[in-house]
């Protein structure tokens, strides 16, 4: 079998970009818009549907112009469940449009709109952060999780997670499925991208492939 070096080397090469990435995001300035943006697509990716199509529909929230609460705030019911409608949400569009409202509405009046003040409210615990993200109604543990894993590139109390999905494509690659050992194969700035290709290798069934690359 390959070494976890080569591994690795084939899983970034293959998979390695985070979703804040894929989305346009660009976390590392820690401002408002970029976080209040993450949060969306995490709202979005605890729906019943596939990652592809909730990265879509954060894609369609932009292009509409939702990229910061008040933005949001000023659009109605019925225009957000076009706009996930057409991006592919046909069968939770409806609920979806509500779920984003009233998690904008819980953000603003407790937050003030800056997810920098729920940090703060957690006191550097990831697991007081988890918790919080998870009162937004909508947003479930792999909302959370998600959110969380793509964060800590910036918050470095966050930092090395790992979720249960990361951790099961490690096991399946034969790398350590533990967050620590992991970030100790990486630098600090791609460890959110190997947590990230993790997840990709696991939803795109494909770590056989990996394996073969990385034995080539």
């Amino acid at each position: 079998m390959a070494s976890q070096k080569r591994i690795i080397e084939a899983l970034m090469q293959r998979h390695g970009r985070t979703f804040a990435s894929e989305l346009g995001v660009d976390l590392g300035r820690n401002t408002p818009s970029p976080l209040f943006r993450l949060l969306c697509y995490s709202l979005l990716t605890s729906a019943p549907i596939s990652a592809d199509l909730a990265m879509r529909g954060a894609r369609a929230m932009a292009r509409a112009g939702w990229t910061t609460p008040r933005k949001l705030a000023a659009s109605d019911w019925a225009a957000r469940a076009r706009v996930l409608n057409e991006s592919g949400y046909a069968r939770v569009d409806e609920k979806t449009a509500t779920q984003l409202a009233d998690m904008n509405g819980a953000l603003l009046e407790t937050y003030g709109g800056d997810l920098r003040k729920l940090r703060e409210a957690a006191e550097g615990s990831p697991k007081a952060l988890r918790k919080r993200l998870k009162a937004f109604k909508g947003i479930g543990g792999t909302g959370a999780d998600i959110f969380l894993r793509e964060i800590q590139l910036v918050w470095d109390e966050c930092y090395p997670y790992a979720d249960k999905a990361a951790l099961s494509a490690a096991e399946k690659l034969g790398l350590k499925a533990d967050a620590a050992k992991l970030a100790n194969k990486v630098s600090r700035e791609d460890y959110p991208r190997l947590m990230a290709a993790l997840v990709r290798c696991k939803l795109a069934k494909d770590s056989r492939e990996v394996l073969k690359a990385a034995s080539e």
